[in-house]
C-alpha cells in the first residue's frame, strides 16, 4: 500500500493544498492518513481511484484561475 506525502500528492493530482483541502472538508477527495504527529500521506490507490472517477473538462469554483 503506497502512501504519497502532501509533495507527491500535488504533482499526482494537479491540485494547490488548499483546494485539496477544501475537497477533503467537503468529503469529496481521500481521506489523509496521520502518519506521525506532523506527517500526512494519501493512499496511492485511492487517489488514483478518485482521478479516474472525477469528470474531465469540469473545473470547481476558482480551480481554473
Amino acid at each position: 500500500m503506497p502512501i504519497l506525502n502532501p509533495k507527491e500528492m500535488k504533482k499526482v493530482v494537479g491540485l494547490s493544498t488548499t483546494t485539496i483541502w477544501r475537497l477533503e472538508k467537503k468529503g469529496e477527495f481521500p481521506r489523509r492518513i496521520n502518519l506521525t504527529d506532523h506527517r500526512v500521506g494519501w493512499q496511492e490507490a485511492e487517489v488514483l481511484d478518485w482521478l479516474k472517477k472525477r469528470p474531465r473538462g469540469i473545473c470547481g469554483k476558482g480551480e481554473n484561475s
